[in-house]
């Protein structure tokens, strides 16, 4: 059984007609089936963020993340270790 990433879904019959379901998903990506079968997601200009509106982490906070991290990821790489 596939996942579906949201919660809207459209038919490729129904995508015929893109603005109705672009109307009807309110600004959301909706999934394409097609025999009961996600081959595509369709996604609505605005539910993109803007490329310019992205930005690099530092190293202080990758390196602040990692240490949050630790306690809990720890233990998982010492297992991986034996393997």
């Amino acid at each position: 059984m596939t996942r579906l990433l949201t919660n809207q879904i459209a038919t490729m019959t129904e995508m015929r007609e893109p603005q109705k379901v672009l109307d009807r998903a309110n600004g959301k990506p909706v999934a394409v089936l097609k025999n009961s079968k996600v081959v595509g997601y369709f996604v609505p200009a605005n539910a993109v963020k803007d490329p310019g509106e992205h930005r690099h982490a530092t190293m202080e906070e990758v390196m602040a993340v990692l240490e949050r991290r630790r306690e809990i990821d720890q233990p998982v790489l010492d297992y991986l270790k034996d393997k």
